[in-house]
C-alpha cells in the first residue's frame, strides 16, 4: 500500500487546501498584509481613488512621471496616469525592452450604480437621485443597504471638485428602498432578475424642505442648497459630474477564525493591491517590469480608460523609444498576468460549477487558462507553453496555486482583460484570487488566496 500512496503522489494531480501546513511565521505574513489590503479597499472604491491611493504609495517608493525623451536607467521606477482613472507602473530592467517586457494588468473598476447625467428630483416631497447601473449586478442586492456617493464634478472652468459622502462614521448614508413584504405581492411574481427594476434603482437623499411655503419642489431645493454650500455647484453641474453609487460597507474579516475578508470591490482590487504592492517591492529586474491598474474592465474595457484602447501598446512604445528599439518587437517578447477573479466553489451553489475545474478557498492563486462563455466566446486561451511557463514559476517559487473554470460549460460564463492583451503579441494567462459573491455588494474572499497571489505578481516581476 505505501508503494501505491507513493506512485499515487507522483502521478497525481491533487490541489491541496494550503492552510492545512501554512506555519505560524507564513500566517503572521498574511496577517499583516491583509490589514493593510482592507485599508486600501476603503480609502479606493472607486477607480479614481484607486489611482490616486496607488500614486501615493508609489511615490513613496520612489516612482517619478515619465518624463518623453528621458534616458532611464536600470532600477529606474517610472508611472503613466492615464486622466486619473487608468495607471501604469513600471521598474526599467537590465534587458532593453524589446526583449520583452513582464506585465500584470488588474482593473480597478467595479460594478456600481452611476448618477443620470440629470439625476436630482423631488416625489412626494422625497429628494432621490435616478442611477444607471455599471456592469453586472443582480439589481435586488442593491436595495435596502447604506450607500455612499463617490465621484467629481467637472466645472465650465476647468476645476474638478471631488466628492465624498457616507464614509465617515459622523457622514450621512444613502439608500434605495425596497417594498415591504406585507404590500409585495405583485412584486414577488416578478422573476429574481426583476425584483428591482432598473429604473427603480433610485437613491433616497432627502426629505426637508427648504423653508415652509407653497412653492414646489422644496426638498429638491433644500438639497441643492447643501450641494452649493459644500461644493459650489447647481444642478446643470451634474451634467458634466462622474458621481457613483457604493455600498457604505467597511472592509472586514469574515468568520470567527478572521480567515477572510468581506468588501465591496474586491472584483478586481483583491488582485490590483497585489500587482501594485508587487511592483513597487521590485529592484532592478532582469527585464522591464509593468504593472496596470485599469478602467472600464466591467463593461468591456471599452474607452480611452480601458484596456482595448492603445495605453498599454504606449506605454511599451513610450519606453521602447527612449531606448531606440522597437515597440512592436518588446510586445512580442512580452509576457502578461491577466490579474483577474475566479469564482470560488460555493458550498451552497455547487451545481453551476464543475468541481474538478473549479476554484476552491485557500487553494491558492488561480490560474485561468481561458475565460468567455460556453464555446470559449471571448477568450484568448493560453497556449500551452506558456502554461506550462507559469507552472514552473510558481512551483520553484513554492506559491500555492490552483486551476479553475467560471462555471459549467453551458451555465453562463464571463470574460477579462487577457484577450486585448493578446491581440497586441502577448502571451497571456488569467491569474487571480478566488471570490465567492462575486459582483455582489459584499463579497468575500480568503486572506491564504490574496497573500498567494501577492507572491505570484512579486515572482513574475521581480
Amino acid at each position: 500500500m505505501s508503494d501505491i500512496k507513493a506512485l499515487k503522489e507522483q502521478l497525481f494531480y491533487t490541489p491541496k487546501n494550503g492552510l492545512k501546513t501554512a506555519d505560524d511565521k507564513l500566517l503572521g505574513e498574511i496577517a499583516t498584509y491583509c490589514e493593510e489590503y482592507k485599508k486600501f479597499l476603503d480609502d479606493a472604491k472607486t477607480e479614481r481613488e484607486a489611482v490616486k491611493t496607488a500614486l501615493d504609495m508609489a511615490k513613496k517608493k520612489g516612482f517619478t512621471e515619465f518624463e518623453y525623451g528621458k534616458k532611464y536607467n536600470v532600477g529606474d521606477k517610472v508611472y503613466f496616469n492615464n486622466r486619473g482613472k487608468t495607471v501604469a507602473f513600471a521598474v526599467i530592467g537590465e534587458q532593453a525592452i524589446d526583449n520583452g517586457a513582464n506585465i500584470t494588468a488588474a482593473h480597478i473598476d467595479s460594478p456600481r450604480l452611476d448618477l443620470k447625467p440629470n439625476p436630482l428630483y423631488e416625489e412626494i416631497e422625497l429628494a432621490l437621485f435616478k442611477t444607471h447601473y455599471y456592469g453586472g449586478i443582480k439589481k435586488y442586492q442593491w436595495a435596502a443597504i447604506p450607500l455612499s456617493l463617490h465621484g467629481v464634478f467637472a466645472l465650465k472652468d476647468g476645476s474638478v471638485i471631488e466628492v465624498c459622502i457616507g464614509e465617515k462614521d459622523d457622514e450621512p448614508k444613502f439608500v434605495i428602498n425596497d417594498l415591504l413584504p406585507h404590500l409585495a405581492t405583485e412584486q414577488s411574481k416578478r422573476t429574481l432578475n426583476e425584483g428591482i427594476k432598473g429604473e427603480e434603482l433610485n437613491v433616497l437623499i432627502g426629505s426637508h424642505p427648504f423653508k415652509d411655503d407653497d412653492a414646489s419642489e422644496l426638498v429638491k431645493l433644500n438639497i441643492l442648497n447643501i450641494l452649493n454650500q459644500k461644493y459650489g455647484i447647481n444642478e446643470a453641474d451634474f451634467l458634466s459630474a462622474e458621481l457613483e453609487i457604493v455600498p457604505a460597507f467597511k472592509a472586514c474579516d469574515i468568520g470567527l477564525d478572521r480567515s477572510m475578508i468581506g468588501a465591496y470591490g474586491q472584483d478586481d482590487r483583491v488582485c490590483a493591491y497585489p500587482a501594485l504592492t508587487a511592483i513597487l517591492k521590485v529592484e532592478n529586474p532582469e527585464k522591464t517590469a509593468i504593472a496596470i491598474l485599469a478602467d472600464k474592465e466591467e463593461i468591456g474595457s471599452m474607452g480611452n480608460t480601458g484596456l482595448e484602447s492603445d495605453f498599454l501598446r504606449f506605454v511599451i512604445g513610450d519606453i521602447a523609444k527612449c531606448q531606440n528599439v522597437d515597440p512592436t518587437v518588446a510586445l512580442r517578447n512580452s509576457k502578461c498576468l491577466s490579474a483577474d477573479v475566479n469564482a470560488a466553489l460555493d458550498p451552497t451553489f455547487q451545481d453551476v460549477s464543475e468541481r474538478r475545474n473549479a476554484s476552491k478557498v485557500n487553494y491558492g492563486v488561480v490560474v485561468t487558462k481561458y475565460t468567455g462563455a460556453r464555446g470559449k466566446s471571448g477568450t484568448s486561451d493560453a497556449g500551452a507553453e506558456y502554461v506550462a511557463y507559469v507552472r514552473n514559476m510558481l512551483d520553484n517559487a513554492g506559491i500555492t496555486w490552483q486551476t479553475g473554470e467560471l462555471g459549467k460549460v453551458d451555465a453562463g460564463g464571463g470574460g477579462t482583460v487577457a484577450q486585448y492583451i493578446a491581440n497586441m503579441g502577448v502571451d497571456v494567462i488569467d491569474l487571480g484570487v478566488p471570490v465567492l459573491s462575486m459582483h455582489a455588494p459584499f463579497e468575500t474572499t480568503a486572506k491564504f488566496d490574496v497573500y498567494m497571489c501577492y507572491r505570484a505578481m512579486y515572482e513574475f516581476m521581480k
